[in-house]
């Protein structure tokens, strides 16, 4: 039998997206390989994801700790945009290379349905953020970025355990913390349009970080091991400094995330700078 074409894989599929350096040719191409998965015209195949996704030529990407400071009123507005757009690019990317880099005949198809679905999600948040940007006569890439995210998924490519722990469960999952505050701080300075926006990111998210939890769980299950005592060895090993509080405790036990995987963290002192964002962690 002649081996399916990678383009006929869900891998094949996923890298050729991870090899897309246009923001809304990513969008778009993402929504093909969901729709066909879903409708059976994929099988998972295997094809080798880069070490790093194309980018386009702008945004500049800064060291994290380079990146300027976020002033207040419209031109902060913008900036905050602008980085929650490009955390959502990275998210479309960081979904497929966990498919195409960890996915296997030995992981249930489910696996593949909860990490389809995030990317296809991840892609809508982005499109509506660059969309927002637009009618602010902003595109993505206008502003610097940093490229923080991602040098934390290369941290976990030799494990999908760390992945999980590290990007969903400890990065993405920040995102469930500094949101609702900044819903709030948007619609008090009369941006409804992208406070409604975040809304639908943050309740996405909720279910992202399940899918995080969920397979974490799974894989701790099938080694014997306690869930969260293997997810602070990860942070302890991978996350240097650790959590910081506040934690958005409710969104993240509504995930399945609860207070014991957070309990050496809990106590700590509140350092979390208002308007931080997963990008800036």
């Amino acid at each position: 039998m002649t081996p399916p074409l990678a383009a006929e894989t869900l891998s094949g599929r996923a890298v050729e997206v991870l090899a897309t350096a246009e923001p809304d040719a990513k969008v778009a191409m993402t929504a093909a390989a969901a729709s066909a998965w879903r409708r059976g015209d994929l099988v998972l195949g295997h094809a080798l994801p880069p070490n790093r996704p194309a980018r386009p030529a702008r945004p500049v990407l800064l060291e994290p700790r380079a990146m300027p400071r976020r002033s207040t009123g419209p031109k902060g507005r913008i900036a905050l945009i602008h980085a929650l757009a490009h955390i959502e690019l990275n998210a479309i990317d960081l979904a497929w290379d966990i498919i195409a880099r960890f996915a296997t005949a030995d992981l249930p198809r489910a696996f593949c349905d909860d990490w389809v679905g995030v990317a296809a999600e991840e892609a809508e948040h982005y499109a509506l953020l660059a969309a927002r940007l637009g009618g602010l006569d902003v595109a993505y890439g206008n502003l610097p970025a940093h490229d923080g995210l991602w040098g934390a998924a290369m941290r976990t490519a030799d494990d999908l355990a760390a992945r999980l722990a590290l990007i969903p469960m400890t990065l993405e999952a920040r995102g469930l913390d500094t949101t609702p505050p900044m819903i709030e701080r948007l619609r008090a300075s009369g941006d409804d349009e992208t406070a409604d926006i975040l809304k639908v990111i943050y309740t996405d998210e909720i279910k992202h970080l399940a899918v995080g939890v969920r397979w974490f769980e799974f894989l701790c299950r099938n080694d014997g091991n306690d869930p969260e005592a293997a997810y602070r060895e990860v942070i302890e090993a991978r996350f240097p400094g650790g959590l910081r509080p506040p934690f958005n405790l409710e969104a993240r036990g509504e995930a399945g995330m609860g207070e014991g995987y957070l309990r050496p963290w809990l106590e700590r002192p509140i350092s979390v700078r208002a308007g931080t964002t997963i990008a800036e962690e």
